[in-house]
C-alpha cells in the first residue's frame, strides 16, 4: 500500500533534515573565526549584551561591516543570551536555519510543481553542495542563511497570495520580504524572481500556459505592477546599504576598479560559478579581484559559455523551467557580480546560495523529463544518488578546512594567488597560535602583494611593536592610518599607535591617538586602557580606575586587571584591589606580577 503524499512529504523532508544535520554536524566543533567573526559576534560589545532592549534599539540603526541588517545583529545577540561565546550554539544556529532553508526549499517546490523527484533533487543539491559550506560554516555569515529563509518562506507567501489575492496575504508578502531585506540586502532581485515564479511555475501570466493551477491569470504588465510596492522596498534597502558601504569605506571607486575591469570579471565569475557548481574543487573563502589582469581569450570564453546556454534556453523554451532557472541565476547575482564594487573580492561562494537554486532547478527537471521520455526513470534515481554522494563527500572535506584558522588560510593560499587578505589571516591566525616569528612573512608578503593594504601594515605594526621595535611600529601604523576610511581597522591602529608612543614616552601623543581611538568607537577596549595607564602615570587615580573600569566593561583582560588592582591599591582601596588581582588570576593562572601583588597585598593587611 502506498504511503499518503502528506507522508511522502515529511518522510522527504525527515530525511533532508537527517542528512543535512549529520554532515554539517563537525561544524559545532570548530572554533570562531578570525574574519569578521570578531567584528560580529566576539568583540562586538551590542551582541555581546545578549538580546537586550540597547541591543534591539542599537541593531535598528547600525550600519557597522557597511551593512543595515537589523535582523542578523539580533540573531547573533540572541545567541549571545543563549550560549554566550561558546562557538558550538552559534555555528548550530547557521546549520539549524540551513537545514530549514533545504526543507523550506522541497516543499516550495513539491507544492507548486506536483513533482517529488525533482523537487527532492533539488533540495538534496542544495543541502550538500560544498560551495554552500562558507555560509554555513562561517559565523559571520549568518545573515546569508537568515536572509534565505525569509527569502524562501516569501515565496511561499506568495504563492498562498497567488491563490487567491487579497490585500491581507499581500501584506504577509511584504513584511517577509522586509525581513528578508532586514537580514542582508542581498534579496534586493526578488521581485524580479516573484516575476519568474509567475511564469513557472504558478503559470500566472495570461495565455503563457493552458494549464495553469491558479484561479487568474494576468498580463505581464499587470503583474509588473503588482511588484510595485516590492520594488520600494528594494529601493530602500540599496539606498541605506549603498550609504553604509561608503561610509564604512568598502566601496571602491571607478579609479580602483574601472568600469570595464567590472564587466570583464562580472562575465569571468559568471561562468566561473557555473563551473565551481559542475566541478566544486579549489573554494576558498576569498577570491582576490584580478584588477585588469584577466586575459581576453578568458573573457571570451566565459562569453561564448554564457550565450551558448541562454542560446539552448531559449531553443528549448517550452520547457518553462529552464528559462526561469538561468534567469534566476543570471539576475540573483546581479547584487554581487562587482558591477559595483565592494571589497577587493572577484566573487565569493557565498553569493551563490540563492543564485545556484536556479541552476539546480535545471538540472532537476530537465533530466527528470529526459529519463521520463527515454523510458529511464527507473534508473534515474542510480546517478542522482552518486552525485548526491560524491558532493556529500567534497563538502565533508571542504568543512575540514574550517576547523582551524591557519587550515583555512592554508588553505585559500594554496588555491588561489596574490591572495593577500588570505596572507594578512593567516599570520593573525598565526599570532592567536604564539607564532609571531612564522606570521611576520605573512604580513610581509601582504604587503608586497598590495603595497596598499592597510591591515598588513597594522599588523606589521602589531608585530614590530610586541618585540619592542617601536620607532618600526610607528611608521607601520602611520601608514596604515594613510591607506584606510575603515572605521574600526583605524580605531584599533589609532589605539596601538598610542600605545606605541606610550612606550616611547611621548606621552601627549599617545593621548591624543588613544582619543582619535575612541571618536572612531567608543568600545575601543585597548584605548580606555592605555589612557587609564597614563592617567595613573600622572597620579590620577580616580581617572585611571574610570578608564581601566571602562576598559574591562569592554573587553576582561588578564592585563586590565591587574593594572587596576595595582592602582586601586595606591589608592588604598585594598579589597577591590585583591579582587581585581584575583580576577587577573582566573583568566590567567601564570600571571606572576599578580601572584606577587596579591601576595604582597595580604601581607600588609
Amino acid at each position: 500500500m502506498f504511503a499518503s503524499p502528506e507522508k511522502r512529504n515529511a518522510i522527504a523532508c525527515l530525511l533532508l533534515a537527517v542528512v543535512t544535520l549529520a554532515l554539517y554536524n563537525p561544524v559545532t566543533r570548530h572554533p570562531f573565526v578570525n574574519y569578521d567573526d570578531d567584528r560580529y559576534v566576539t568583540e562586538n560589545l551590542h551582541v555581546r549584551q545578549g538580546l537586550t532592549a540597547n541591543t534591539f534599539v542599537w541593531a535598528l540603526t547600525a550600519t557597522e561591516q557597511a551593512n543595515w541588517h537589523p535582523l542578523t545583529w539580533m540573531s547573533h545577540a540572541l545567541d549571545c543570551s543563549l550560549f554566550r561565546l561558546n562557538p558550538a550554539g552559534h555555528h548550530f544556529t547557521s546549520v539549524l536555519l540551513h537545514t530549514v532553508n533545504v526543507i523550506l526549499l522541497f516543499l516550495l517546490l513539491m507544492w507548486a510543481t506536483g513533482r517529488m523527484g525533482p523537487s527532492l533533487f533539488v533540495a538534496a543539491l542544495f543541502a550538500l553542495h560544498p560551495i554552500n559550506v562558507e555560509s554555513v560554516a562561517w559565523v559571520a555569515e549568518r545573515k546569508n542563511v537568515l536572509c534565505t529563509t525569509f527569502f524562501l518562506l516569501t515565496l511561499w507567501a506568495y504563492g498562498w497570495y497567488a491563490r487567491k489575492p487579497d490585500w491581507k496575504r499581500y501584506l504577509a508578502v511584504a513584511a517577509l520580504f522586509a525581513a528578508g531585506l532586514a537580514s542582508k540586502p542581498m534579496v534586493i532581485t526578488l521581485p524580479f524572481v516573484l516575476l519568474l515564479v509567475d511564469y513557472w511555475p504558478l503559470k500566472r501570466v495570461a495565455g503563457a500556459s493552458a494549464d495553469s493551477d491558479v484561479p487568474l491569470t494576468f498580463p505581464w504588465s499587470r503583474l509588473a505592477l503588482e511588484k510595485l510596492p516590492l520594488l520600494v522596498l528594494s529601493a530602500a534597502s540599496a539606498l541605506i546599504t549603498m550609504q553604509a558601504q561608503r561610509a564604512g569605506g568598502a566601496m571602491r571607486t571607478t579609479a580602483q576598479f574601472s568600469f570595464g575591469v567590472r564587466i570583464a570579471n562580472a562575465i569571468y565569475a559568471y561562468a566561473l560559478y557555473l563551473w565551481k557548481m559542475v566541478w566544486p574543487t579549489h573554494l576558498a573563502p576569498l577570491y582576490p579581484h584580478p584588477g585588469d589582469s584577466l586575459a581576453a581569450w578568458q573573457v571570451l570564453i566565459a562569453t561564448l559559455v554564457l550565450i551558448a546556454i541562454t542560446a539552448i534556453v531559449l531553443k528549448l523554451r517550452a520547457l518553462h523551467y529552464l528559462l526561469v532557472g538561468w534567469l534566476w541565476f543570471l539576475g540573483t547575482l546581479v547584487p554581487v557580480i562587482g558591477l559595483v564594487q565592494v571589497g577587493d573580492a572577484a566573487m565569493a561562494d557565498r553569493y551563490a546560495y540563492i543564485p545556484l537554486i536556479g541552476i539546480f532547478v535545471m538540472i532537476a527537471f530537465g533530466t527528470a523529463d529526459r529519463a521520463e521520455q527515454k523510458n529511464f526513470s527507473l534508473w534515474s534515481g542510480v546517478p542522482a544518488l552518486v552525485i548526491l554522494v560524491s558532493l556529500a563527500i567534497a563538502t565533508h572535506h571542504q568543512i575540514g578546512y574550517w576547523q582551524r584558522n591557519t587550515d583555512l588560510w592554508s588553505h585559500a593560499l594554496a588555491v588561489t594567488e596574490n591572495n593577500f587578505i588570505a596572507e594578512d589571516n593567516l599570520g593573525g591566525a598565526l599570532i592567536l597560535e604564539g607564532k609571531e616569528e612564522e606570521a611576520r612573512p605573512h604580513f610581509e608578503a601582504a604587503a608586497r602583494i598590495n603595497p596598499n593594504d592597510p591591515m598588513s601594515r597594522s599588523n606589521l605594526g602589531t608585530y614590530f611593536q610586541t618585540h619592542n621595535q617601536l620607532h618600526e611600529a610607528v611608521a607601520e601604523y602611520a601608514a596604515a592610518i594613510r591607506l584606510t576610511s575603515d572605521a574600526g581597522l583605524l580605531a584599533q591602529t589609532y589605539a596601538n599607535l598610542g600605545a606605541a608612543y606610550r612606550g616611547m614616552g611621548e606621552d601627549e601623543q599617545a593621548h591624543n591617538n588613544f582619543e582619535q581611538a575612541l571618536r572612531l568607537n567608543p568600545n575601543q577596549s585597548n584605548a580606555w586602557l592605555g589612557l587609564g595607564l597614563l592617567a595613573h602615570k600622572r597620579g590620577q587615580l580616580a581617572e585611571s580606575i574610570n578608564d581601566l573600569s571602562r576598559s574591562l566593561e569592554l573587553q576582561p583582560t588578564a592585563q586590565a586587571y591587574f593594572e587596576l588592582g595595582r592602582t586601586l591599591a595606591q589608592a588604598g582601596r585594598i579589597p577591590e584591589a585583591l579582587d581585581a588581582y584575583q580576577r587577573a588570576l582566573q583568566i590567567s593562572p601564570d600571571f606572576l606580577e599578580a601572584q606577587q601583588a596579591a601576595a604582597a597585598l595580604r601581607q600588609t593587611r
